[in-house]
């Protein structure tokens, strides 16, 4: 999902996901990790993904404005994974900045609820850190940290119903 951020923000193109143990010169990169890749939508249809991306996070109604960040225009979609065990997992894939994107991310918190409440918030101080170096909104970092989502899974956990008796 993350790379499919990236498609959106790169407007059609990616690079081959990888894990890199360090980061280094980009020489030593192996070569099929250097390669780009297109997909066959046409170019102009990204215009209004991005601008459908931007309306969730930065216009009125929109169910990511936890991730709206002052000066970075972020680009995102919410979503809301069902878990027939519990609580439903909370989702968010966004790029930024939308004028020259840097980085894209998916986030996804277990048995959380909707992806505007949790995902969408932890993805803006993500992207603001590595944006911006630094974190101007500590109160949202902190309900992020206070938050203890393994006793409200538990609280909310979804029983199995008892076969009936016949």
């Amino acid at each position: 999902m993350a790379n499919l951020a990236a498609i959106f923000a790169n407007k059609g193109w990616y690079y081959d996901p990888h894990v890199v143990r360090a980061v280094g010169e980009a020489d030593s990169l192996q070569a099929k990790y250097r390669e780009k890749h297109v997909v066959e939508a046409a170019p102009h249809w990204f215009d209004h993904i991005q601008e459908g991306m931007r309306r969730v996070v930065n216009e009125p109604g929109g169910t990511a404005k936890n991730a709206r960040l002052k000066d970075i225009t972020v680009c995102g979609k919410t979503g809301t994974a069902e878990n027939p065990h519990g609580q439903d997992h909370a989702v968010f894939v966004c790029f930024a900045p939308m004028e020259d994107p840097q980085i894209a991310m998916a986030v996804y918190v277990e048995n959380s609820g909707f992806g505007g409440t949790w995902a969408a918030p932890i993805a803006s101080l993500l992207i603001e850190q590595y944006l911006t170096d630094t974190i101007t909104r500590p109160d949202v970092m902190q309900r992020m940290l206070d938050a203890d989502l393994i006793a409200q899974e538990k609280f909310f956990r979804k029983k199995p119903k008892k076969p009936r008796r016949r």
